[in-house]
C-alpha cells in the first residue's frame, strides 16, 4: 500500500474515531470494519505515525464552560510570512484556532473565545501588533462537526 493510501478498513477507523474517540474500543471498530481487533490496533499506529492520524483531543462546548463568545477574525498578513506566524498567533491567550487560507486577500481565519468583548478586544490589537490587518470580525451564534463521510467507506469489507 502506498504510504498516502487510505482503504476502507483505515476510512472505516477514521469515521469510527472521529465519531466519539473516547469510547470506542478496538473491537468496536473492528465489528464496523470487518476485521480483527489487532488489526485495527496496528492501523491506528500506522495512522498515527504518517501523522494522519494527528492526536486525540476533547471537544469543548465554550459556551457551557462560561466562554460564551466565539468570534472569527478574518486577518491579511503578507503572503510569504502567513504561514510562519501562525504558532505566534496560537500563542495569544484567547485564540483556539487558525486557518490558513490560500484565496482572497483575507488569508488567515482566527478563532477567538472569551467571555465578553474584554476578552477579544486584546485579541485584536495583539494580532495588529504581529503586523497583521483585521479585515473583518464575525460573531458565531453556534458551531457543530459531523464526522467526514468520506471515510464510512464500505463497512463490510475485509482486509487485514
Amino acid at each position: 500500500m502506498a504510504s498516502n493510501d487510505i482503504d476502507d478498513v483505515d476510512s472505516a477507523i477514521l469515521h469510527a474515531l472521529q465519531e466519539d474517540a473516547r469510547n470506542m474500543s478496538s473491537g468496536d471498530i473492528a465489528e464496523r470494519a470487518g476485521t480483527s481487533g489487532s488489526t485495527v490496533r496496528k492501523r491506528i499506529q500506522r495512522l498515527e505515525d504518517r501523522s494522519v492520524i494527528k492526536g486525540y483531543r476533547a471537544e469543548i462546548d465554550y459556551q457551557a464552560s462560561g466562554y460564551p463568545l466565539r468570534m472569527l477574525l478574518f486577518c491579511t498578513a503578507p503572503i510569504p510570512e502567513r504561514g510562519a506566524i501562525i504558532d505566534d498567533i496560537l500563542a495569544i491567550d484567547g485564540v483556539v484556532s487558525v486557518q490558513e487560507l490560500v484565496t482572497g486577500e483575507k488569508n488567515l481565519l482566527v478563532t477567538v473565545i472569551g467571555e465578553n468583548d474584554d476578552d477579544v478586544t486584546p485579541v485584536a490589537q495583539e494580532l495588529l501588533d504581529l503586523g497583521l490587518t483585521v479585515a473583518d470580525e464575525v460573531l458565531v451564534r453556534s458551531h457543530k462537526t459531523t464526522p467526514f463521510g468520506g471515510f464510512k467507506g464500505d463497512e463490510s469489507s475485509t482486509t487485514e
